[in-house]
């Protein structure tokens, strides 16, 4: 019982890491880490700069727009489906 219990946790973990190792793969690959990091400032600010910074607001697609559109950033040169998860990702930062 005792192995089904620690199992299933260690399953559960592993879902839960999945989303956020895949959006951080995402971010580098899509370029958003020549410009970022997610605890540091480097030329723009940090993931989690930007998460505090939008905290209690439900303006994700406006940081959407913001991206894709390139106005005050650099054009995001990836699929609106990749923004949207990249930027959903660094919002629970």
């Amino acid at each position: 019982m005792r192995t089904a219990i620690v199992a299933g946790l260690l399953v559960a973990g592993l879902a839960l890491a999945g989303p956020a190792s895949a959006s951080a793969d995402l971010a580098k690959s899509s370029g958003c880490m020549k410009c970022h990091d997610v605890e540091k400032k480097k030329m723009g600010p940090s993931f989690k700069d930007v998460a505090a910074a939008h905290k209690g607001k439900t303006d994700e697609a406006a940081v959407v727009a913001k991206l894709t559109g390139g106005k005050d950033h650099p054009a995001v040169k990836a699929s609106e489906a990749d923004v949207k998860a990249v930027v959903k990702w660094i919002l629970t930062l």
